[in-house]
């Protein structure tokens, strides 16, 4: 392994092929005092999914790559396992293989280098004490931001390319070594490194926490509460019993639109960046450039998290969301789910006021429990819904009650509640866009409780609503004997309307829309004559009672 100061050699990429991000730019997102390129490939190797295998796998017949560009992560896999894995030819015929392999296999894995170029398989050879959680939250986390029709320059595409430059210009104009992190303290770029780097900072590039009493001291100092409540920068002395060295530090924030009307905007924290103190002293105006600098890679991170990636995309053109004719197969290949067999989508959407940003968390956690129920199972978020599709699915009930149980642990936060309609199972792919439409019919007509559906459940509501909309959407479908109901009502502060939606309501029972409206009988009489002369509309005649719960039902839909 090398130090994170000293140069590596790692194979070049003529070009980048959307949706998928050269090797040699994980490496660099994963630090190379965490991973280093031991085999290359023998042509440039472009990532396209990350999977993280152990030993068990590998010794399943079925466990073999989805499609070309996967990273395989082998957990826990001796090197002597993973060498016999690659060089095995099962049947005699050779198994698919990854593209590559992250591994441990330092300098006394002699067989697993020898099996990696004999097969072709690109092997990155991990510290010993880098956690492979955290390698593959980094690996995913490029992956997943890598937009759709970038431009890759000459250090591959997406974010952590800008940042990189962003942390390297910033160590030239502070004389500081920057690390820049996200939210959840994971190393998303970081400048050249000398032997004045310190454990710390050496620690965090191997995505290990610090020392836990140089922890407790920075939260005594309210280091993170004050980074947390302000853009201003942070001063952390250093501490030579520690032999930790001076460092500033700023946050990187983002201003959240506000959901509700009358709330203001809230700032949203979307990282730290760290400048540690040299040999040299820092510059003068260091906490100048810093501010400068939080305000550059918020923009970048939040460009790049907001452009849609494109696995994003193929499944949004899968379910129909994107216009224009389809490749079915093409789209199924690349993203590694079969064609054939029954189909289930799942929609879900926010009970009350929600946001992108909720939509975004909750996203990113379906994924996680989709895949442990089918490995092969696409999320996407349109607007601020989410659609998950199953395919293989198991009959609906199966669905409908993983589904449901999966709504308690997707609520992140008090009240924020989700509908899931789980849409009738279709035969092929080709029929999914069917399916998100009959999902979209279900959440767009229905309100309001939280738990699972489907259009056989909400059928009655769905179909009334989609009339109710179709006389909204026709002026010459309202009746214009109505307006003089409510002109009256408007004249005289009368009670007209409720009077004739409690009759109705209680189908024509008068004692009992009485006891509703807390009047006599007589009086309710009195205003339903008063009703039926406005209107013109006899109320005991069914066509005319249909009608006006019909021309009534549209107005409380715009005007409750």
């Amino acid at each position: 392994m090398t130090d994170p100061a000293a140069p590596r050699t790692v194979a070049r990429t003529s070009g980048w092929t959307p949706g998928r991000v050269p090797l040699d730019a994980l490496l660099r997102a994963l630090a190379p005092a965490a991973a280093e390129l031991v085999v290359p490939g023998p042509g440039p190797v472009e990532v396209a999914a990350a999977v993280l295998v152990d030993a068990d796998d590998l010794a399943r017949p079925d466990v073999v790559p989805r499609g070309p560009g996967e990273l395989w992560l082998l957990a826990g896999v001796p090197a002597a396992r993973a060498a016999d894995w690659l060089t095995a030819s099962p049947g005699g015929s050779p198994r698919p293989r990854p593209a590559a392999v992250l591994a441990r296999a330092g300098g006394d894995a002699p067989e697993l280098v020898r099996a990696a170029r004999d097969t072709g398989v690109a092997l990155v050879s991990v510290h010993p004490r880098a956690r492979w959680e955290q390698l593959l939250a980094t690996v995913r986390d490029v992956l997943d931001r890598v937009p759709v029709g970038a431009d890759a320059g000459p250090g591959g595409p997406g974010v952590d390319t800008d940042l990189a430059g962003l942390a390297q210009t910033l160590s030239t104009l502070t004389r500081g070594m920057v690390s820049i992190e996200d939210e959840h303290a994971r190393v998303l770029a970081y400048s050249a490194s000398d032997d004045a780097a310190d454990e710390l900072r050496r620690l965090s590039i191997l995505g290990r926490a610090g020392p836990p009493v140089y922890l407790e001291r920075l939260r005594a100092w309210g280091v993170y509460d004050r980074l947390r409540r302000s853009d201003a920068v942070v001063e952390v002395p250093a501490d030579a019993a520690l032999g930790l060295r001076r460092r500033l530090a700023v946050s990187m924030r983002e201003t959240v639109p506000a959901v509700l009307p009358g709330r203001t905007a809230r700032p949203r924290q979307l990282g730290t960046i760290w400048v540690q103190e040299g040999d040299d002293v820092l510059a003068a105006d260091a906490e100048a450039v810093l501010r400068g600098a939080a305000a550059v890679a918020a923009r970048l991170i939040t460009r790049a998290r907001d452009a849609p990636t494109q696995e994003a995309v193929q499944i949004q053109r899968l379910l129909g969301a994107r216009g224009g004719s389809v490749d079915v197969p093409s789209l199924a290949a690349s993203l590694g789910i079969p064609t054939t067999g029954p189909a289930v989508v799942v929609g879900f959407d926010a009970v009350g006021p929600a946001g992108p940003e909720l939509a975004g968390e909750r996203a990113a956690a379906l994924r996680l429990h989709a895949s442990g129920y089918a490995r092969e199972s696409p999320v996407t978020t349109l607007g601020e819904r989410i659609y998950l599709l199953l395919p293989h699915a198991a009959p609906v009930p199966a669905v409908a009650a993983w589904t449901s149980g999966v709504l308690g642990r997707l609520r992140s936060r008090p009240g924020a509640g989700l509908r899931a309609p789980v849409a009738a199972p279709v035969a092929a792919l080709a029929d999914v866009p069917l399916a998100r439409a009959e999902v979209d019919r279900v959440l767009d007509q229905t309100t309001g409780e939280e738990g699972v559906t489907t259009l056989a459940d909400a059928r009655t509501s769905v179909l009334l609503g989609e009339v109710l909309d179709l006389v909204a959407g026709r002026p010459e479908l309202r009746d214009p004997r109505l307006d003089a109901l409510l002109d009256h009502d408007a004249r005289h502060g009368g009670a007209a309307r409720v009077s004739v939606e409690a009759y109705l309501r209680r189908f024509g029972d008068v004692r009992a829309a009485a006891a509703d409206l807390s009047v006599h009988p007589n009086t309710l009489r009195y205003r339903l004559r008063r009703a039926e002369a406005l209107l013109g509309i006899a109320l005991d005649d069914p066509d005319g009672r249909l009608l006006l719960e019909l021309q009534l039902a549209v107005l409380r839909r715009s005007r409750p």
